[in-house]
């Protein structure tokens, strides 16, 4: 669902890890986001989202609508 948050520019860059993970036979793409170079404390992971085959495909779509030019690569 496209949002309707009025949303700006990050100021900093954050860092973002990839991993695939197995539960149950189905295979899920988890992302973790760890915080900017900027912060006072050591690295620590901020947010996580782990997709299923059907919502990757979703995310796909997004990015593609977003940067048409990264379609058929």
């Amino acid at each position: 669902m496209d949002s309707k948050q009025n949303v700006k520019v990050h100021p900093t860059e954050v860092d973002c890890q990839h991993r695939i993970v197995s539960s149950g036979g189905a295979r899920l793409l988890h992302l973790s986001t760890f915080g900017s170079d900027q912060r006072a404390s050591q690295p620590k992971m901020s947010q996580s989202i782990q997709l299923d085959s059907a919502r990757a495909g979703e995310l796909i779509d997004i990015i593609e609508a977003a940067f048409p030019e990264r379609r058929n690569r």
